[in-house]
């Protein structure tokens, strides 16, 4: 089921997945998901919530899987992939692609007012906390704290905003 509010912007060149398991994709009010995009339910039953004037730039993948919570007012540029599920792979004796998926990590959560750079990558379990910034190229998992700078792999705080 998807779900775009009337004041919403989607480019006709981003490809939005419908899902036959369920799952929901909202888009908010008065947000932008621009040219080439991916939205794909892959690996879960869990939700897409986008808020309000929250602007996706080109090139961003989203997997659904065990689903992404995006806040209001929130910034995400070029070429940043979502990725809340993981794929099993212990079992030597079995394909990778056969082992199914991981438990859920809790999905992925962006509050409001936060900034992530461009080819970022936020993993199951990221939850990136009100008015905190990722710098681009970085790579996410883990909680980060509200109005907190953020970047690299591994990831560090390098500042605060004041």
């Amino acid at each position: 089921m998807i779900e775009i509010h009337p004041s919403a912007r989607v480019s006709a060149l981003a490809d939005i997945e419908d899902s036959v398991r369920g799952t929901r994709i909202v888009v908010g009010a008065h947000s932008i998901i621009d040219s080439f995009v991916k939205i794909k339910p892959a690996g879960g039953h869990g939700d897409l919530l986008i808020g309000d004037h929250v602007v996706i730039n080109a090139g961003c993948v989203l997997y659904t899987g065990h689903g992404i919570r995006i806040g209001n007012h929130v910034a995400i540029a070029a070429n940043c992939t979502f990725a809340p599920v993981n794929h099993a792979y212990r079992e030597k004796d079995k394909l990778i692609r056969e082992q199914g998926f991981l438990p859920s990590k809790g999905g992925i959560v962006v509050e409001d007012d936060v900034w992530i750079g461009a080819n970022c990558i936020l993993l199951d379990g990221a939850v990136l906390r009100q008015g905190c910034v990722v710098a681009a190229g970085s790579v996410v998992r883990g909680e980060l704290a509200p109005y907190t700078v953020y970047a690299g792999s591994p990831l560090v705080q390098v500042g605060e905003r004041v």
